[in-house]
């Protein structure tokens, strides 16, 4: 973020260097539209401002004054200091300081230092996952050696055993799981990228289900970082731009017209361009901007006087017109206004600042002598007016903090801009109790266990350093939250990379915010947050229904797998390429099925999910288990009666084999939705269902009517009615998931769409 070169003075002349090549004790000029190279102490200036948000997060530009005799670098953000910061921007005047810090020594460096020392944590589903496999593992391998010697034991045939033993290990190891998380987070990642959010750690998806706290820069974020002009007083009525399509009154372009005469004709001061571009959009009379004016002097800002005074020549006019603005002070000293008038007039500013706006006071005159004044006291001004500037609040932002709301998030601002407008804007976007407000005074007089017990009811945070942010951030997750922390700038990168979900802005971010952030949004825009959170919750519902269906059909697959051997002479049902083909079917459902299936109607409106939810939690198991326990009852029935009936053991390996099939898809389908019933989600558009059940259909038609495929599978070919049997049979053991899922799946899973969460 440093500029490539600097302009220093060594051996008393000036020279252009690389920006790396600063040092310590150097003398560098600072100059309009340049970034400052290194942290410096000002020895001499004039008119100086610089925008310091990179590291402040403050919209405005502040003033820069002369440091006295024997004053010593130290880093304090406002108006009126002595230094400047590297990486930040002059907009205005220039000025000669002396290096104080370079690299790592500045206090951007310093940023630097504290995200190399903050290390990414390991999620929960990792872990989990990690717990999960291993212990399957084990028993799968543990299940797979007794299964091998019992049967060789019990039937002397150990080629079969080993082939039993090989079967029962693949019905229980969680193969899927690997192929599930990956997908689930990659296509997670592709889908959010249409929502205009870039994944950069694929982790970060998970954890948005359970965010119950965002915290949010204000500049750039909640606010479009750009000065605009929101209001103007022409000394008898107000103008408040209300973000229609409406038109300030003719009687308000000549206060327009002398604000733009005022400022730069190519200005860097944001509040200077904004005024320009006001002009150009509501002066519909081009003339009145006024590119044929000559300007013949200018009176700068100084601290005795804060206004800026240009003298324009008129072509074929003797009389010179003389344009002023400044702060509202300084103009009403200029006018030589009554007592009665200023205390107008001062109403009218405090009226205008007490919406959070900036006002400057804008003046003219006339001047029809050749030689000017050496003072600009010396014209007589008329007071024009005074226009109100802000930095807007980005569109749709209180729609947002609703849908926030609604879901169980709370919202937290965290600015380096002032107490007074962060409230302003708090009361504007709709954030919850804007009367609390911590500033980093505040924070540098409390312990960390007052920082915990303020912290969870105070959503401002105002003149807040870099690290205070990262001590917010830690504080709240102390309190057990779990935080997304959005940001652009510099200064919110090490809270973005300490947060369990660090978002940057991917337009007017910084890079370093970018490289420390877990999500980056293209657009900027706080709707694509919203759109996150919501895509994070649907990812995990999804996960959490295809880990289910996982455990649910392993349990039928393992125990036609085993139970066979504990009856001696009872034909083995399932072999090796049965259950291979099975997961032809079970790998592509888990994983693309589950993942397409659309979110949950109730998603925006439930309480985020508990921090140490597991995926892999005792309920969801046992419901898991349940449904496969009722496959393998109805499959292994089909078994029993087949055996009863005397069936040939390749028939009874086919009846059963058909009507685990047949199981298998009804589980898919009725874990689709935990709120709509099966009819319903066939109103739901699922391509990858729809592939999946033609071509296990098709395959099933294949190994049961093509000689050699089903000679390979050691099937007997089934007629009409033994394979409607099978289909019904397959019905009946998953159709009471349906009924259950109306009256008790709240008790397993989440609340009903009807229900709302209090934040």
């Amino acid at each position: 973020m440093s500029s490539p070169r600097a302009l220093v003075i060594r051996d008393g002349s000036e020279k252009r260097i690389p920006g790396r090549e600063v040092v310590k004790g150097d003398i560098i000029v600072l100059q309009e539209g340049d970034r400052v190279p290194a942290d410096a102490l000002i020895l001499d200036s004039l008119n100086l401002k610089i925008d310091e948000s990179l590291l402040t997060g403050e919209s405005f530009a502040v003033k820069k004054r002369n440091a006295n005799s024997g004053e010593s670098f130290s880093f304090v953000t406002g108006e009126d200091n002595p230094f400047v910061y590297s990486g930040t921007m002059i907009v205005h005047g220039n000025g000669i300081a002396r290096v104080h810090a370079t690299g790592p020594g500045t206090e951007i460096g310093k940023i630097g230092k504290i995200l190399g020392g903050i290390e990414d944590e390991t999620t929960l589903l990792q872990q989990q996952t990690r717990k999960v496999i291993r212990t399957f593992s084990v028993i799968g391998l543990s299940m797979c050696l007794i299964l091998t010697v019992i049967y060789g034991l019990v039937r002397e045939q150990w080629l079969d055993g080993i082939l039993a033993g090989l079967s029962l290990a693949m019905a229980i190891l969680p193969e899927e799981f690997a192929v599930v998380l990956t997908i689930f987070m990659a296509i997670g990642a592709w889908r959010m990228s249409g929502q205009n959010v870039l994944t950069r750690k694929p982790s970060a998806i998970e954890v948005l289900g359970s965010v119950t706290v965002l915290c949010t820069d204000k500049t750039g974020t909640l606010t479009l970082n750009k000065m605009s002009i929101a209001g103007l007083y022409n000394h008898k009525s107000f103008f408040f731009v209300d973000g229609k399509e409406s038109e300030p009154d003719k009687e308000f372009h000549t206060l327009i017209e002398y604000s733009i005469l005022a400022s730069q004709q190519d200005p860097f001061d944001p509040m200077e361009k904004a005024m320009q571009e006001f002009g150009e959009k509501n002066l519909t009379n081009g003339k009145q901007l006024h590119v044929d004016w000559k300007l013949i002097k200018e009176y700068p800002l100084s601290p005795l006087l804060l206004a800026m005074t240009h003298v324009f020549e008129i072509p074929g006019n003797q009389n010179s017109v003389i344009a002023t603005k400044g702060s509202p002070e300084a103009i009403i000293e200029l006018c030589r206004l009554s007592d009665n008038d200023k205390r107008i007039i001062e109403e009218k500013i405090n009226l205008m600042a007490s919406k959070g706006l900036r006002v400057i006071g804008v003046a003219g005159s006339t001047y029809n002598k050749s030689e000017l004044p050496s003072d600009q006291h010396d014209f007589n001004f008329n007071f024009l007016g005074l226009m109100g500037l802000e930095d807007p609040l980005r569109s749709g932002i209180n729609d947002d903090l609703k849908l926030c709301y609604s879901a169980g998030v709370r919202v937290v601002m965290i600015t380096g801009d002032y107490p007074s407008t962060a409230q302003n804007i708090a009361e504007r976007m709709g954030l919850k109790h804007p009367e609390l407000v911590i500033t980093g005074d505040d924070m540098r007089n409390m312990n960390d266990l007052e920082l915990k017990e303020r912290i969870s009811e105070t959503n401002i945070f105002a003149r807040v350093l870099p690290e205070q942010k990262l001590r917010i951030v830690q504080a709240l997750k102390e309190n057990g939250e779990i935080i997304a922390m959005t940001g652009d700038g510099v200064n919110d990168a090490p809270a973005i990379r300490a947060a369990h979900v660090g978002i940057a802005m991917g337009n007017r971010g910084t890079d370093v915010a970018r490289e420390a952030a877990s999500l980056v949004l293209l657009d900027d825009n706080f709707s694509s947050i919203i759109s996150a959170i919501r895509m994070g919750r649907r990812v995990y519902d999804n996960l959490q229904k295809a880990i289910g269906y996982i455990f649910s059909i392993h349990i039928p697959i393992a125990g036609l797998t085993l139970l066979p051997v504990f009856f001696g002479g009872w034909p083995v049902i399932l072999f090796p390429l049965h259950i291979a083909f099975m997961e032809l079917i079970t790998d592509p459902a888990c994983s693309l099925v589950f993942e397409g299936e659309k979110e949950e109607s109730n998603i925006m409106n439930r309480p985020p999910r508990p921090r140490h939810d597991s995926l892999f939690g005792t309920k969801k198991i046992i419901l898991g288990v349940i449904q496969g326990l009722f496959v393998l009852v109805f499959s292994f029935a089909v078994y029993l009666i087949a055996i009863k009936l005397n069936k040939s053991p390749e028939e009874t390996r086919t009846l059963t084999f058909a009507t685990l099939f047949f199981g298998n898809l009804g589980l898919i389908l009725i874990n689709r939705s935990w709120t709509k019933t099966f009819f319903q989600t066939l109103k739901d558009k699922n391509k990858a269902l729809r592939w999946v059940n033609l071509g296990a259909v098709t395959f099933l038609i294949i190994i049961l009517y093509l000689p050699p495929i089903r000679k390979l599978f050691l099937f007997e070919i089934l007629n009409i009615r033994d394979l409607v049997i099978c289909f019904l049979v397959g019905v009946l053991s998953v159709i009471w998931f349906e009924f259950f899922k109306k009256y008790s799946a709240k008790l397993f899973y989440f609340r009903t769409a009807k229900d709302k969460v209090k934040v």
